[in-house]
């Protein structure tokens, strides 16, 4: 009896033990394994600066029409087959595979840059710089479409490396929702008020007007990609003929004075010579008789 209670001691450390490692395989059996990733990019602030995606670029301020505004900051999700897309509004969009495998891909496909405009209207969002993809960077063209809630509907990838993404929302759902024109500056649709009507008007071409527009959008922020510059309006065809008159006067008159300045040199030498009118051109032509003239080593001689 004094045996056991001697060793009772260590029985029941034996005992405690025993139950504390039946008691951990028990809730180990029940514990949940994360599937999705442990980082969204960009968009995690909980992630170690380290182990976050890093983007080429920085994206753009936000532009565009001003009820867009309010989605900055915002992000959207959707998960399709093995991979989950992640959309944020003038920021990035990020891939995800839902996958165990030890290298899962998860990547930028693009950074907020510009707009795509057609025909006074915003058609799409382009986010370019995104990681890369062979000889290129992943890009993505995100599609505004009417809904009465904001998500993401549909991811696909026309081409390689370049994706395409349909994002609903209530904000476009105004027949005006998504015109340029209002969105500008005072300043600049009295820009585009002029370059409507000379376009109208025939004084510039389509695609001098074209470029005007890209200018204009650049300086608004609309547009990225490095502005085309048109040096002169084809208005000012005029200007341009009067240019060309006074140059061709002023290299008659400097003509005539180098013409005036050989004959002067030409009689301080007493070298013959002799003209006569052109009645064609309606000039003076110089018909020099000592044939030295015609390099410089024979006049530079004799002075």
């Amino acid at each position: 009896m004094l045996f056991l209670c001697d060793k009772m001691p260590q029985i029941l450390r034996v005992w405690t033990v025993c139950l504390s490692l039946s008691i951990n395989v028990v809730f180990a059996g029940k514990m949940k394994i994360v599937e999705e990733p442990n980082t969204f990019g960009l968009n995690n602030p909980f992630v170690a600066q380290g182990s976050r995606l890093q983007a080429k670029v920085s994206p753009s301020p936000v532009s565009g029409p001003q009820h867009l505004h309010r989605l900055a900051g915002k992000c959207f999700s959707l998960t399709e087959s093995l991979y989950k897309y992640e959309f944020c509004p003038f920021h990035n969009i990020t891939q995800h595979e839902q996958s165990f495998r030890w290298n899962a891909y998860s990547g930028i496909l693009g950074v907020w840059q510009e707009w795509e405009i057609v025909n006074n209207t915003f058609t799409g969002m382009w986010m370019r710089d995104g990681d890369t993809c062979g000889t290129r960077n992943r890009e993505t063209k995100v599609i505004l479409v009417c809904s009465t809630s904001s998500k993401l509907s549909q991811v696909s990838e026309p081409s390689t490396c370049v994706y395409s993404l349909t994002f609903e929302t209530p904000l476009v759902c105004h027949p005006h929702s998504l015109l340029v024109y209002p969105t500008l500056s005072e300043k600049l649709q009295e820009e585009w008020d002029e370059a409507e009507q000379a376009h109208y008007e025939g004084l510039i071409t389509e695609q001098g007007y074209n470029n005007l527009l890209r200018d204009i959008f650049g300086d608004a922020g609309l547009l990225k990609s490095q502005k085309v510059k048109v040096n002169e309006p084809e208005a000012a065809v005029d200007t341009e003929k009067h240019s060309s008159l006074q140059k061709c006067t002023e290299d008659y008159q400097k003509q005539s004075e180098e013409i005036k300045r050989l004959r002067d040199l030409l009689t301080q030498h007493n070298i013959p010579f002799a003209t006569k009118p052109n009645e064609e051109k309606g000039t003076v032509s110089v018909t020099v008789k000592d044939q030295r003239l015609r390099g410089d080593n024979g006049l530079f001689d004799q002075l």
